[in-house]
C-alpha cells in the first residue's frame, strides 16, 4: 500500500542528519512541518504500510502531494526554525492552541513617549507590556485603582491627555491624586515613565520588596520630622499591602514559575496556565485545540511553550520564568530549555515534579485544564449553527432522508461480571433531553448480549404502525451504540428480531472514532474539527456517564440489601458502615473493635455483622 504515495523519495535521497520536514498539498500549501534528529528515521515512519499508520497520520499523507526537507546544524536549530515555519505557514494537521476564551490583561503601553496603563483584552498591541491574564476583569480594575494611588501613571485616552495639555488644566483623576499629570508637566516624562516602570516592576514581580522600600522611606521620613510625607508613604503601604492580599500564597515567596496542567481526549486537549509570581498566582488561562494527528502529551506541551512564549505578531512574548513546571517532560527537554533560556537571557529550567508543593498545584492546575475542555465541548455543542451543521452532516453522512433530530445512544456498563446496566440516552435537536433517559437492569456480563437485550426491550415499544408508546416519546431517527463492529451486530440482530425498520443504527468505536454503519464493510472516518465528530462523540460520552452512574447506584442498592440481612442492623446503621467503610470487602476486613466506633453499635452486633458476612 506504501507505493500509493507517489511523492515517497528514496531512502537513500533522505538525509541522516538533524532537520526540519514539510509536508505540501497538490497546490504547494504546507499541510504539516516537523523536526527530527535524524530525518531519514523519522520520514521512514511515513512512508511505511498505510495500514500500519494512526488514522490521523494516514489521512495527512494521502492529503499530501510532495515533501520537502531542510538540513540544519544543530536540533537546537531544527527546533527554531520548527517555531518559524509552524508561525509562518499555519500549517492545518499541525497543533494548534487557542483560548478558549478572551481574557482581560493589565497593559503599561511602554512604547509610548507618555506611557498609559488600561486594562484590554487585545493582546496585538505593539510597545505595549502585558500582564496576566486575569480571570475577572472587575477585580483587575480594582486592584489598577488601589495602585495608581502609589504609581500615579496616565490611565487616560489619547483624546482626554490631548485635551488637558491644550487648556493647561488635568483631569479629575489628578486632582485625585491617580496621576502625575504629566499633560500639564506637573512631572517630566522621563519622570512619568519612571513610575509607569516601577508601576509594572511591582505587577510582575507581587512580592513585598516595594513595600519595604516604602516602609524604609516612611521611617526615614518620620525620623526627618517630615510626618506628612511619612503619612502618604504609610497609606501607599497599605494600598500595596490590599493588592497583595487579593493574591493567593501557593509557594515560597522566591519562586516565579509557570505551572501548566494538560487535560485531553482522544479529539481535543486543553491547557491550564498557572502564572506564579513571588509566590503568588498573578493569572492564569486556559488553552485549547483541537487534535489533527496524534500527539503524545509530551509533544502537546512542548508545541504549547513555544506557541506561548514566542512572539507573534505586534504583541510582546510574555516573560519566560525562571522555572516551568509540566504534568510530563517534553521529548526534547534539553533542546526545549535551551530555546528557553535564550529567549529569557537566562537560565530557564523545566520541571515534572511528583510530590510536594508544586505537584499539587500542577493538580489543580490540570483539574482547571479539564473544566476548560469541557465547557469547550460542551459550548460547540450547545451552539445553535454548530448544532444545525452536525445534524444536517449527520444527515448527509449517513444518506438519510431527513435529519436526525432524535438521537438515542446505548452504553453498556458492569463490574467484574456484575451489576451489569444498560443506558439509553436522548439528544434531541442536538441536546440532550435528560427526563427521557432510561437504565435497563441486565442479567449477562456480555457486552455484546447486554446490547441485544437492551435493545430487544427497548423496541419492543414501538408498535406496528411506527408509532412511539408514551414510555419513550415519538421515533428516534438515529440509534448510537457504544462500541465497534460486534456491538454494531448485536443491535442489528436486536433491530431484526424485532421486526423494526426506517431507523438509522451505527456505532462508534472509541480508539480511532470509527464510525461503524449497518450495510456498510467499512468504518467511516470524520474529520477530527467535524461538528457530526463533536456531537457523536458528545453523545457516546454522555451515555457513557449516565451507564456508570446507573451503575454504581444498582450496586450500591445491591450492597444495602446484603447489609439489611443482618439481624438487628437496619437502614440507618446499614448507611454508617458504608460511609465508614465504603463497601462489603473493606467491612469484612475491618476489626471488631472498628466497627464498635461507630455510634449505635456493640460488641455484639459488631460480631454479628461480621460473622454475617463471612458466612
Amino acid at each position: 500500500m506504501a507505493q500509493e504515495l507517489s511523492f515517497r523519495p528514496k531512502a537513500s535521497e533522505i538525509p541522516k542528519e538533524p532537520g526540519v520536514y514539510r509536508f505540501l498539498d497538490a497546490e504547494g500549501r504546507v499541510l504539516y512541518v516537523g523536526k527530527a534528529k535524524n530525518l531519514r528515521a523519522r520520514l521512514s515512519n511515513y512512508f511505511g504500510p498505510l495500514s500500519s499508520l494512526h488514522e490521523r497520520t494516514r489521512r495527512m499523507v494521502l492529503s499530501a502531494a510532495d515533501v520537502k526537507w531542510t538540513i540544519v546544524g544543530t536540533e537546537f536549530e531544527a527546533l527554531q526554525l520548527e517555531f518559524t515555519w509552524i508561525k509562518e505557514f499555519q500549517p492545518p494537521f499541525n497543533v494548534r492552541f487557542r483560548d478558549d476564551k478572551s481574557y482581560p490583561y493589565l497593559a503599561i503601553s511602554m512604547g509610548d513617549r507618555v506611557p498609559r496603563a488600561f486594562i484590554t483584552r487585545n493582546r496585538d498591541l505593539k510597545g505595549v507590556k502585558y500582564f496576566g491574564p486575569y480571570t475577572q476583569s472587575w477585580a483587575i480594575r480594582d486592584t489598577l485603582d488601589s495602585l495608581l494611588r502609589v504609581y500615579p501613571v496616565r490611565s487616560c485616552s489619547s483624546s482626554t491627555f490631548q485635551t488637558a495639555a491644550r487648556t493647561g488644566r488635568p483631569c479629575l483623576l489628578a486632582e485625585l491624586g491617580k496621576c502625575a499629570a504629566p499633560c500639564v508637566s506637573r512631572v517630566s516624562e522621563s519622570d512619568h515613565k519612571a513610575i509607569a516602570k516601577s508601576l509594572g516592576d511591582f505587577i510582575g514581580s507581587g512580592n513585598d520588596s516595594h513595600v519595604s522600600n516604602l516602609r524604609q522611606k516612611m521611617a526615614l521620613a518620620s525620623s526627618d520630622q517630615n510626618f506628612e510625607l511619612a503619612a502618604r508613604y504609610r497609606d501607599d503601604i497599605q494600598a500595596l499591602e490590599r493588592v497583595l492580599e487579593k493574591s493567593t500564597i501557593v509557594l515560597d515567596d522566591q519562586v516565579d514559575a509557570d505551572l501548566i496542567g494538560l487535560s485531553r481526549d482522544e479529539l481535543s486537549a486543553a491547557v491550564s496556565i498557572f502564572m506564579v509570581r513571588g509566590g503568588r498566582i498573578r493569572g492564569n488561562r486556559s488553552l485549547v485545540v483541537d487534535l489533527e494527528l496524534d500527539r503524545s502529551n509530551g509533544e502537546l506541551l512542548e508545541y504549547l511553550l513555544q506557541d506561548i512564549y514566542s512572539k507573534s505578531g505586534a504583541a510582546e512574548a510574555p516573560v519566560v520564568p525562571k522555572e516551568i513546571y509540566l504534568t510530563e517532560m517534553p521529548a526534547d527537554k534539553e533542546v526545549v530549555e535551551k530555546w528557553l533560556t535564550e529567549l529569557r537571557q537566562k537560565n530557564c529550567s523545566l520541571f515534572a515534579p511528583k510530590r510536594g508543593d508544586k505537584a499539587a498545584l500542577l493538580q489543580t492546575a490540570s483539574q482547571n485544564a479539564a473544566h476548560a475542555l469541557q465547557n469547550y465541548k460542551l459550548k460547540r455543542v450547545s451552539d445553535f449553527s454548530a448544532r444545525a451543521e452536525a445534524l444536517a452532516g449527520l444527515q448527509k453522512m449517513l444518506n438519510m432522508e431527513t435529519a436526525p433530530l432524535r438521537i438515542e445512544c446505548y452504553d453498556i456498563s458492569h463490574l467484574s461480571g456484575t451489576n451489569t446496566v444498560g443506558s439509553m440516552i436522548v439528544f434531541e435537536d442536538g441536546l440532550p433531553r435528560k427526563d427521557q433517559y432510561r437504565k435497563f437492569n441486565l442479567d449477562t456480563a456480555d457486552d455484546t448480549e447486554s446490547v441485544y437485550q437492551t435493545l430487544m426491550r427497548r423496541l419492543k415499544y414501538l408498535n406496528e404502525d411506527g408509532m412511539q408508546s408514551e414510555r419513550f416519546s415519538y421515533r428516534p431517527g438515529l440509534l448510537v451504540i457504544d462500541g465497534g463492529l460486534p456491538q454494531l451486530n448485536a443491535a442489528i440482530r436486536a433491530m431484526n428480531d424485532s421486526n423494526v425498520t426506517g431507523i438509522t443504527l451505527i456505532s462508534l468505536a472509541k480508539r480511532l472514532e470509527e464510525v461503524f454503519v449497518s450495510g456498510l464493510d467499512y468504518p467511516l472516518i470524520l474529520p477530527r474539527t467535524s461538528e457530526e465528530l463533536f456531537l457523536l462523540q458528545r453523545i457516546r460520552d454522555e451515555a457513557h456517564r449516565f451507564a456508570i452512574s446507573a451503575q454504581r447506584k444498582s450496586r450500591s442498592k445491591s450492597i444495602s440489601s446484603l447489609l439489611l440481612e443482618i439481624p438487628g442492623l437496619g437502614e440507618q446503621r446499614a448507611r454508617l458502615l458504608l460511609r465508614k467503610f465504603g463497601s462489603l470487602k473493606r467491612i469484612r476486613m475491618a476489626s471488631q473493635d472498628e466497627i464498635c466506633q461507630l455510634p449505635g453499635f456493640g460488641d455484639k452486633l459488631a460480631e454479628t455483622v461480621l460473622k454475617h458476612l463471612k458466612d
